[in-house]
């Protein structure tokens, strides 16, 4: 069996997020999920759409770090005009990695503390989160499952919207927001239990369920049992290894 690594594994797992989008732009926010939505495009899903994260769409995903003699294979401009077109549009699935993450799914990158205007903990402010959620799919990718990360009561800033009704833009429903999955270091999720529950979707290999529930805020839905995330086969970690040539998803976990 050939070896491979947790890192490996997610990013096969993450790589199915994007698997029936079709023609849309992929957004990997972190080595994961920018391998992930790489691997996607090479050999799931080979209608969507990357940049080089300058100003142009590609042909190929390129390799993330140092490039070397790489040439990039550039297809057409896609400078911020097309980025803002395709976002407001909802066609652009991303996946991001938020510090924050509640109940409702609603995401913080913001600020950490009970206080706003004296936080214990500045980070990036809400960046593009509330007009990226309120127009296009999102994911999640969290390193480090934990109570820390899954609280307990709602995130201390909400940056992005979740399926929180007290929150709801004005004429806006549930079903206009659409939050696809989270994989996370023990497990893979989304929000598919009842009444959009966080639902427990497979588990890796040496978790247990009491050990997600331990490590999340809030209860997880669990339907009947649960299965093992599925291992990466030999030719996706052949892809995974000329995406990522220098070994950075080494440092990501």
């Amino acid at each position: 069996m050939t070896a491979f690594t947790l890192a490996d594994r997610l990013i096969c797992a993450a790589a199915r997020a994007w698997a029936y989008d079709g023609e849309i732009l992929a957004t990997g926010i972190g080595i994961i999920p920018r391998l992930a939505a790489s691997l996607c495009m090479t050999s799931i899903n080979r209608d969507l759409m990357m940049t080089d994260s300058e100003a142009w769409l590609v042909q190929e995903p390129v390799p993330v770090g140092p490039r070397g003699g790489y040439a990039v294979l550039r297809e057409s401009h896609m400078g911020f005009a097309r980025i803002f077109d395709c976002l407001w549009n909802g066609n652009r699935h991303a996946m991001v990695g938020p510090t924050q993450l509640d109940r409702f799914g609603q995401a913080n990158i913001s600020m950490i503390g009970s206080d706003y205007n004296r936080p214990r903990s500045m980070m990036l402010g809400v960046r593009g989160f509330p007009g990226n959620s309120m127009n296009h799919a999102n994911s999640f990718f969290i390193p480090n499952h934990s109570t820390k990360v899954f609280v307990a009561q709602e995130v201390d800033m909400v940056s992005s919207a979740g399926y929180n009704p007290a929150r709801l833009e004005r004429g806006w429903s549930l079903d206009d927001i659409d939050i696809r999955s989270i994989f996370t270091n023990l497990c893979v999720m989304d929000f598919g239990g009842p009444e959009r529950q966080a639902r427990l979707v497979s588990l890796h290999p040496g978790t247990t369920v009491e050990q997600v529930q331990e490590a999340t805020g809030f209860a997880v839905h669990v339907a009947g049992d649960v299965p093992t995330t599925t291992d990466p086969t030999a030719e996706q970690l052949r892809l995974i290894a000329r995406l990522d040539p220098h070994n950075l998803r080494a440092s990501a976990m």
